[in-house]
Formats: structure tokens, sequence, C-alpha cells
């Protein structure tokens, strides 16, 4: 069995590290295929900082985007908040509360929000600008419960409404997120596995799309474009974790801890992610 975990364990590193990009001419890809993929954009600095590599080692909230069974880590209550600021004005704010509601069942709220920074109107008519003003302003606000099957198992789940507005065009949609966690108590080995934005195909729709056409043909004197279906960005992670040494030995103050995640999205090809996480007495990271 440990044989078997180790193999796994390095099949996952050559993923992440030895994969070449392939061939322009040879890729067949559905790169820009999917809506929303702002709901790709990862948060939180331990999972940034290791790669995102938190399918197996996300923790508490800030490990909830990468895998929701992580919520089921939470001793008592926690609070979430992180901003981060962009180019050009651009925002990514995420706000989150989770507590424990019984020793064996947790529960979440997430907030992610980006906000584009104003941009001036243009038309046909006014090139150089109209006078008025609009945001791109994207939002998911999601529920998380997770719960701890045994000492070694934990599952989790959310449910997430995402909205995305430009000026007066919109898409809404309700998706779900699935994962588990599994720690096999062999040598510090942690197994993880989570799916994310699971559901329907969106389209957009609002007044930005309405046409003026002849009342006659009309009784509202507009029409409205239909605009084409597209899927969500939907994304398929397996990690595992590792600790290199001090794991599970209160007497070593150090603890090096690697992960790895093999990601596969939807409208990508298949990529991986490495971290490692040294800590000394559970202080320093």
């Amino acid at each position: 069995m440990l044989k078997r975990l180790h193999i796994i364990l390095f099949s996952l590193i050559g993923i992440a590290i030895c994969q070449d990009p392939p061939d322009p001419p040879d890729a067949v890809t559905k790169v820009a295929t999917s809506a929303a993929n702002w709901l790709k954009i990862e948060s939180g600095v331990r999972g940034i900082g290791m790669g995102g590599s938190q399918a197996a080692s996300g923790r508490g909230l800030s490990g909830a985007y990468f895998n929701p069974a992580s919520i089921a880590f939470i001793d008592g209550s926690e609070a979430y908040f992180s901003k981060s600021a962009y180019l050009a004005g651009i925002t990514h704010n995420t706000l989150g509360y989770g507590t424990r509601l019984t020793p064996t069942d947790y529960f979440g709220l997430h907030l992610f929000y980006l906000d584009s920074g104003e941009m001036e109107v243009t038309t046909v008519p006014s090139p150089n600008g109209t006078g008025e003003y609009f945001k791109v302003l994207d939002l998911s606000l999601r529920l998380i419960y997770g719960k701890q099957l045994t000492d070694r198992l934990r599952i989790g789940g959310s449910i997430k409404y995402i909205r995305e507005q430009i000026y007066t065009t919109y898409m809404q949609s309700f998706v779900f997120d699935l994962g588990s966690n599994f720690n096999t108590g062999i040598n510090g080995i942690i197994l993880g596995m989570s799916v994310s934005n699971f559901g329907p195909d969106v389209q957009f729709q609002g007044e930005g799309l309405h046409v003026e056409v002849d009342p006659a043909e009309d009784i509202s004197g507009f029409q409205s474009k239909i605009t084409k279906k597209f899927s969500v960005p939907l994304i398929f992670r397996l990690g595992i974790q590792k600790d290199l040494f001090g794991g599970g030995d209160e007497e070593n103050a150090s603890h090096l801890t690697v992960s790895v995640d093999a990601i596969n999205p939807i409208d990508y090809t298949v990529y991986g992610g490495v971290g490692f996480e040294y800590s000394w007495r559970d202080m320093a990271f």
C-alpha cells in the first residue's frame, strides 16, 4: 500500500513539473470556450503560495475554494478576508465565515467579489465617450457544508450563486462544488479530491442586448439579441500531501510538507501544481 501511494505521489509530481506545453499545431484545447472564467481566480495566501496544490492540504475557509471538505478542519469558528489590487484599478475581494455546528458538522459562508473599476461608455456616435461610466462586476456567494465522517475522512459540498454584470448585460446561475479529504494514516500521506463549478450552461441577457426595431414589427419597439450558451469552467482536482519530516512528532519543532495536485479544467489541458510548506512550532510558516 505504501509503495502504491509513493508511486501516486511521484506520478503527480511528474505531471506538475515535467509536463511540456503542447506544440500549437498539435494542441487541441477548449480555451476561451467557457464563461465566468473569473471563477478560476485563486484566493488565499497559503493556497497561492503553494502553487494552488490544495486539494489535499487545504484547511479551513481559505482552502474551501480548492476543496469544500477543507471547512471540516475548522476548530470552533473562523473568519476570513482577503483583498488584492491588480493593474488598471481591478480589485479582488473575498470574505468568509465558518463555524463548527456539532462535533462532526460544519457550515460556512463565502463571498467572492471582483470589481473592474470604472470605465467610460463609448458608442459608435461617441467614440471618445458619452460621459457615462460602467463597471464589470463578478460575484460569487457560496454556502458550504462539511462533515467529518471518521477521524480520517472528511467530505464537503457547496452551492454557489454566480453573477457577472457588464454594464446593462448580465449572466447568473447556480453551480455546485464537491470534495473529500482522506488521511491514510501512513507516513503522513493525505489524499484529496474535488469537483468545482458543476452546473448548467449560462447565457447573457439584459438591456444591453436590446436592438431598436420598427414598432410595427414589435409592440415594445425593440428586440433582444439571443446570445449563445456557454459552459462554466468545470475543474477536477486530485491531490496528495505528504509529511517529509516532523509530521505527527510533537517533539520536533520543525515540520516540512509537500503537496501535489493534478488539475483538469474543462477548457484547458491537464496541468499540475506543487507546493512546500515549512512550519516552526505551528507559529511561523
